[in-house]
């Protein structure tokens, strides 16, 4: 049935006039977790007020104490972002992840974290081992070029 409106409407409008809807992509359920400093309630107003007009926005949950407001609907984390900060407020992207396995890698501790909750940190490059082996050459004894501190 699709195809046969869409042919009719190329046969009857013309190839620029054709129905254009079904070539349109549609943006994917996101949640989007932001910090954003807020003090009062009228901080916490206006950003709930800038974020719930958005289009696609469906829901705007903040928590003040940790300066977290998360937006769930069908919008891009970067348009989400400029729009808090079109309020005239700090924000950026969430950068806490829950801190759960100590033995993973070493995370990178904020002070400012909320409980549980240690900062994003991008994966270190692991040292291979041709690349361990000249580290462990500089200060070797038997280098005479080595490092004087040892």
């Amino acid at each position: 049935m699709g195809g046969t409106l869409r042919f009719l409407s190329y046969v009857l409008l013309g190839p620029g006039n054709s129905l254009r809807r079904h070539n349109k992509k549609r943006k994917q359920f996101n949640t989007v977790e932001l910090k954003v400093r807020m003090d009062c309630d009228g901080c916490e107003l206006k950003v709930r007020n800038a974020l719930a007009t958005m289009k696609g926005a469906q829901s705007v949950e903040i928590n003040r104490k940790q300066q977290k407001v998360t937006v769930k609907g069908f919008v891009e984390p970067q348009r989400v972002l400029r729009r808090a900060q079109s309020t005239g407020k700090r924000a950026e992207l969430w950068p806490y992840v829950p801190y759960t396995n100590p033995y993973m890698a070493p995370p990178a501790y904020d002070k400012r974290a909320p409980a549980g909750h240690v900062r994003k940190v991008d994966a270190v490059m692991p040292v291979t081992a041709g690349q361990e082996e000249r580290l462990a050459t500089l200060f070797s004894d038997d280098n005479p070029n080595a490092c004087s501190v040892m």
